[in-house]
Order: C-alpha cells, then sequence, then structure tokens
C-alpha cells in the first residue's frame, strides 16, 4: 500500500496578535503558495476545510482552481464539503470545471459538515429538510444528486421547443474519473459501513462521535476495519482510498518552542460531549521528531490508511509551514513507510 502524506488547512483568518493571515484574502493567497511550496517538497496532497459563517475557508472551488493552475503534481482536496449547504447540480459543474484544470487531481470530501456557528446555517443557503427527515437526510440527499450528475447522469429533460427532441440531459461541463474521487467523512463505524455501501472513499478525522473506551486510535482503526470488510461484501471491484488526519507538531526551533513547547505534556486523547453524544478526540503529536515518527507508526489508524492528513497552524504562515512539511518529510513520513512525491503528472 503506497503510503501518501497531505496537510489539512482549515484557512483561519483575523487580525490576532502574531496572526500572519489577518484577512480572508491572506490565507487564500496564501494557501496557493504553501501548495506549491508542499508540491515541491514531495507532499502528496493539498487540502482545505470548509466552514460557512467562520473567519475561515468557505466554498472551495476558486481555491481550489487556483491551486491547480500553479501546481501538477500535488492532490487537492477537502475535508470537508458540508453537504447541507450545496446545491448539488451547481457543485457538480464547479466541481468538474476545478478537476479538469487540474488534469483530474481533485479529491473532494464531503459529509454532514460539522458543528457551525449559525443556527441552522444551511436554511439561509435556501436548504430545509422536507417534514419528516432530518438535516443529515437532506445531505444524503444532496449527496446522491451530486454523484448521479458528475457520472454524467441525465438531471433534467431538454425543451422540445427548443432541441427538437425530449431527451435527458447532464450537467456541463463533465470531468472523467471525478466520480471514483469522492470522499465520506465519517465519524463513526455505523457511517463507515454506509461509506463503504454507497462506494466512496473514507475520510475519517481526529474525532469519532462514539467512544467505547479504547484509544482513539485503535477505535479508528475498527472503524477502518468495518469499512474495508463490508467493501469487500459489497463487490466493490477497486481498492477504496483511505484517509486519517492527525495533528502534528515538531519542534526543532525555538519558535518551535515558543507556539507549541507547553503542549508536550498535553498528548493524550479527549473526551467529552458532542452534540448529545459522547465523543473521542484524538490527541496531538507535538515533540521532537524523531519522537513523533515513533508514536505516528505505531498509530493504529495511521498504519491501516492509505494517506495522512496533517492539520497545520496556517496563521504561521506559508515559510513556517514549509518548514513544518519538510521536517515531516525528512524525519517523520519515512518511519510511515513514505516516499516523497517527485515524479511529474502531466
Amino acid at each position: 500500500m503506497k503510503k501518501r502524506i497531505g496537510f489539512l488547512s482549515f484557512g483561519h483568518y483575523q487580525p490576532a496578535r502574531g496572526s500572519r493571515t489577518t484577512t480572508a484574502q491572506e490565507a487564500l493567497l496564501q494557501s496557493i503558495e504553501l501548495a506549491v511550496a508542499a508540491e515541491e517538497i514531495g507532499i502528496d496532497g493539498a487540502y482545505v476545510r470548509v466552514h460557512h459563517f467562520a473567519p475561515q475557508f468557505a466554498g472551495p472551488f476558486p481555491l481550489l482552481a487556483a491551486m491547480a493552475a500553479r501546481t501538477r503534481r500535488i492532490e487537492l482536496g477537502t475535508g470537508i464539503i458540508d453537504m447541507r449547504y450545496e446545491n448539488p447540480l451547481s457543485m457538480a459543474e464547479q466541481a468538474a470545471a476545478a478537476d479538469l484544470i487540474s488534469s483530474g487531481r481533485l479529491q473532494l470530501g464531503i459529509s454532514r459538515g460539522s458543528q457551525e456557528p449559525a443556527l441552522r446555517g444551511y436554511e439561509s443557503f435556501g436548504f430545509i429538510p422536507p417534514e419528516g427527515s432530518t438535516d443529515a437526510d437532506m445531505a444524503r440527499s444532496h449527496t446522491e444528486l451530486f454523484r448521479t450528475a458528475i457520472a454524467g447522469q441525465p438531471v433534467t429533460m431538454s425543451d422540445p421547443k427548443t432541441s427538437g427532441v425530449s431527451r435527458g440531459l447532464a450537467i456541463e461541463p463533465q470531468s472523467p474519473g471525478l466520480a471514483d474521487r469522492i470522499w465520506w467523512g465519517s465519524a463513526t463505524r455505523a457511517t463507515a459501513v454506509w461509506t463503504a455501501q454507497q462506494g466512496m472513499n473514507l475520510m475519517s478525522s481526529t474525532l469519532l462521535s462514539e467512544d467505547t473506551g479504547i484509544p482513539f486510535d485503535e477505535l479508528q482503526a475498527e472503524q477502518i476495519h468495518v469499512y474495508r470488510q463490508t467493501w469487500k461484501d459489497v463487490g466493490h471491484t477497486h481498492e477504496p482510498r483511505i484517509s486519517v488526519s492527525r495533528s502534528v507538531l515538531p519542534i526543532t526551533t525555538d519558535e518551535d518552542r515558543l507556539y507549541f513547547g507547553g503542549r508536550t505534556e498535553n498528548t493524550q486523547d479527549q473526551v467529552g460531549v458532542l452534540n448529545g453524544l459522547r465523543s473521542r478526540f484524538g490527541k496531538t503529536y507535538v515533540g521532537e521528531p524523531d519522537r513523533i515518527a515513533e508514536q505516528l507508526a505505531a498509530d493504529a489508524a495511521v498504519r491501516s490508511a492509505d494517506t495522512v492528513l496533517l492539520t497545520v497552524p496556517n496563521q504561521l504562515g506559508v515559510d513556517y509551514n514549509a518548514r513544518l512539511l519538510q521536517t515531516v518529510a525528512n524525519y517523520i513520513a519515512p518511519a510511515l513507510g513514505w516516499e516523497p512525491n517527485l515524479a511529474y503528472a502531466p
């Protein structure tokens, strides 16, 4: 199994003391530059988080298209897009356009989404769950139509007065292969089973909205196991992709110690209640690179997944995060069986 390493940016921006992304423009432009720098290092993926009504990244496709235009081989993705907020057909058009610009490098993580600052913010976007259904049901319904659209299936009928015939019409443009590069953000073993049944790749983060008392990495490894078993049982003919996210903060300089040195003693899983559910949060890997390499190599879910997404402190700027990724590439990722992605992909 080829091991891939990517970075995941939340795109935070605010005029806070010490922040190097004080505006939305700075956060966006710096993310493009970080994708370029990461590709030069040999990092496999540049992923962005999507939130609404918050000072961080929202609609991702202009940013993904800009990143695509400046790079040649690095995968470009999301982790994740909240499908409660999306018009499936408009999203399908934008996603296909961005994928064509990237020459087929888009890896789209989608899901029901996470907590947002707004109360039922998706209703402000014009989406209200039908009577008798939930916002989660609506997210899955939007997902079904989106996947139908990017697969090239008809989603409306032609007007005989204009075309002379009545026939099904698909959205344009189409980007062949995009339908196989959709990931579902799963926070439980049950949704991992559903994801496999749907034939989507699995994206699991540093939060699971269930807790059985075992360490986070072992619980996440169980999630990956049931996903793979279901994938096999359903009879899908190709190998799925699986990603996990980790917060990794190597300390090699005085600047690193200034920002993160105080966190070296607080590196345990956390358990709490989120949306009324007892949830388990993964720990932060912080410290000397060789020690982090040992810990990640022993992480059960990291071993099981083909892709590891590293959340970066984007407000510290491009130079800081490029150096962080270089440290990971030099001293941490090789312990996971990773090799730099330096081969040109046209």
